[in-house]
């Protein structure tokens, strides 16, 4: 029993899951911008050198020459999921 618990530690402390690597990169880089929730989805803009890129629950779809046409693509994206 308590090799058990100090295995289970052990694992815990050592071992990532999956859920804790993707929440480690939820804020992408440059300057944040927009950000809106479209039913269960998660729409975010961020300015960087090359333009303004659109995420997704965190995934990255595009990047844009103008932050409106970043939000506009933004959510009709997220209203076809």
């Amino acid at each position: 029993m308590a090799q058990k618990l100090v295995c289970n530690i052990i694992r815990e402390s050592i071992m990532k899951t999956f859920k804790s690597i993707r929440e480690a990169s939820k804020m992408p880089k440059g300057d944040h911008v927009f950000a809106k929730k479209v039913g269960k989805v998660n729409v975010m803009v961020h300015q960087d050198k090359k333009g303004f890129t659109t995420y997704i629950d965190g995934d990255k779809l595009d990047t844009y020459r103008s932050q409106k046409e970043a939000e506009k693509m933004g959510v009709a994206f997220a209203k076809e999921m």
